[in-house]
């Protein structure tokens, strides 16, 4: 099982209290974390990323094992402790301002 956090205003949206497991199947990457989660939670399809392009979209991060996969490739690998349900994969809502 895959476990994701999500930022609180997503786990309202999805109806959630807390961490999300997921069953996915193959590689574990981003594209497939976030396939499985729009899949169980229809609701979030189009809000983390684009409908079309499946860009993430703006303001939101990909985080694992206290690195920031947003830049990396959405179908790379992502490390074995989140393969393995040791690490969550947290999507994270970032902040802008001046």
């Amino acid at each position: 099982m895959i476990r994701v956090v999500l930022p609180a205003h997503l786990m309202t949206l999805a109806r959630v209290d807390g961490e999300v497991s997921l069953e996915v199947e193959g590689t574990i990457t981003q594209n497939s974390i976030l396939d499985a989660l729009e899949t169980s939670y229809p609701m979030l399809k189009g809000v983390i990323r684009n409908h079309e392009t499946l860009q993430r979209r703006p303001f939101i991060r990909f985080f694992a094992c206290e690195q920031d996969f947003s830049h990396e490739s959405p179908d790379a690998p992502l490390p074995d402790a989140v393969a393995k349900g040791i690490e969550p994969f947290l999507v994270v809502g970032a902040m802008a301002g001046g």
